[in-house]
């Protein structure tokens, strides 16, 4: 009998050992291919976003059939572009008049342009530089080659404006061919970034389709006996990482629609345009905020010194909601983690991998802190569930 238990200790050593020898493979194999794990990790979040959509389209029956899961994904893909579809026929006319009338108008003003009208701006200047105690005077040639009387610094306008605008068209015709080069690269850009986001979509759909044999497969590669724990822990995983992603579509749309509410409130231009880019970047918690209100904030000024204010300050109104209410409260809760923990992961990722690193830094922090806690909860099972839950009441 202790015979036989040897020897099923030594088998039970044996498999352990060559599925560890398997899972220090793939972790050398993602180490040293490292550089293109990113579209996959992409894919792998939208076919993770998906799923319960797909899971409920199958569940449709039409003449007595469910639903296939690669029938649902089109489905969802369809919907997809149809709306992005229409959101490029839509805001690129509004988008091409706009700069159409910003260049027109540039140009109008560049014509305006006179020795008669620089002289009149150079006195509204010097009056308001004079209004503020900055002693500078500015003046005509004329006036610089006959000498102008009085203390400060004597600034000649015209000279400057013409030296600027010669200068620039000396800078245009010798970088002219680097014009070039950069317009080859923007557009190999865009041709990249656009194979790129089928080929997510792609490899998004591959995972879907076939979730739960990856899932059984990656698995398989643990030990029979430790089965009932890594069921456990998915699940536990599952539930941490969905109320991540709850969390931050929550975000998303409460971030879109107070910044649509903002820019129609005040009247900026290409309201729907840069309240989709606020909520695409609101992706990216605290970070996105800032980052989406910079254009907002510069069209907002074009149209006038106090709108650029006023919306500046309404943008600084939800980046506070989001930084102190949404993230900490939405985000931690859903995750089950402590809104301190969400911060340090969201700067963590933003230092370690850049806007890319703090996209994916909760949903990281979700999967580690659940791994962590089921471990701690294994190795004292005495210990209840409650301080799993580190939220702030």
């Amino acid at each position: 009998m202790q015979h036989h238990e040897l020897d099923l200790l030594a088998q039970r050593r044996k498999r352990f050992y060559i599925l560890a020898g398997l899972w220090l493979v793939i972790a050398t194999i993602l180490f040293f291919f490292r550089s293109v794990l990113l579209p996959f990790a992409g894919a792998a979040l939208i076919a993770y976003l998906v799923h319960p959509l797909v899971t409920r389209l199958t569940r449709v029956r039409v003449r007595g059939h469910a639903i296939p899961r690669w029938v649902g994904i089109l489905l969802i893909y369809s919907g997809f572009f149809l709306a992005v579809y229409l959101f490029f026929i839509a805001m690129v006319p509004q988008l091409y008049q706009e700069l159409a009338r910003i260049s027109r108008d540039g140009v109008t003003f560049l014509n305006s342009l006179t020795p008669e009208r620089i002289h009149v701006l150079a006195d509204r200047v010097e009056d308001w530089l004079r209004a503020k105690g900055i002693p500078v005077a500015l003046a005509t040639p004329e006036e610089m080659r006959n000498g102008v009387p009085g203390s400060g610094v004597t600034v000649d306008l015209e000279k400057i404006l013409q030296d600027v605008a010669a200068q620039l068209t000396a800078l245009v015709r010798q970088h002219l061919g680097d014009i070039v080069t950069v317009s080859r690269h923007i557009i190999t850009s865009v041709v990249a970034g656009v194979f790129m986001t089928f080929f997510i979509l792609m490899v998004a759909a591959f995972f879907s389709i076939d979730a739960h044999a990856v899932v059984g497969y990656f698995t398989s590669l643990l030990p029979a006996e430790y089965g009932t724990d890594s069921q456990r822990l998915l699940e536990r995983i599952d539930r941490s990482l969905s109320g991540v992603v709850r969390g931050q579509v929550t975000i998303c749309i409460v971030n879109g629609t107070l910044t649509l509410l903002g820019l129609l409130l005040f009247g900026v231009k290409f309201a729907f345009l840069l309240a989709t880019v606020a909520t695409v970047f609101s992706l990216i918690p605290i970070f996105g905020t800032i980052l989406s209100s910079v254009p907002i904030v510069l069209i907002a000024l074009a149209d006038g010194f106090q709108k650029g204010v006023a919306i500046l300050l309404w943008i600084i109104g939800i980046h506070a909601l989001e930084a102190y209410f949404l993230n900490p409260k939405i985000m931690g809760q859903a995750a089950r983690i402590h809104p301190v923990i969400v911060a340090f992961s969201l700067i963590a990722g933003e230092q370690t991998f850049g806007l890319v690193g703090a996209l994916f830094a909760v949903p990281v922090a979700s999967i580690i802190v659940a791994c962590f806690d089921y471990a701690r909860l294994k190795a004292q099972p005495h210990m209840s569930e409650a301080p799993l839950e580190l939220d702030v009441k």
